[in-house]
């Protein structure tokens, strides 16, 4: 039997719940539960309410999920085009 793909969505993390668990507001409006991701674990990637994420969801229930990446905000990039700039 073929392993079903995983769907891929973007949201907003919108609070923190125990053991490395999150509410995620999905783009389309659904509200989902998400754990970090075991690379992101490892990694040490900090997630805080108001960060954009991307999340893996099952095709088998769709209200569960795996926060697989930490996208940068505008303040992030803002920073780091000005420290490449500066280091020139």
């Amino acid at each position: 039997m073929a392993r079903e793909e995983a769907i891929e969505m973007e949201g907003v993390v919108i609070e923190a719940l125990p053991n490395t668990y999150f509410r995620v507001e999905l783009d389309n409006g659904h509200i989902i539960i998400a754990h970090i991701s075991g690379r992101m674990r490892k990694n040490y990637i900090r997630i805080l309410m108001g960060d954009r994420v991307t999340v893996q969801l099952t095709p088998y229930d769709l209200t569960k999920g795996r926060i697989i990446f930490r996208n940068k905000d505008a303040k992030e990039k803002e920073k780091e085009a000005k420290d490449a700039t500066t280091k020139k």
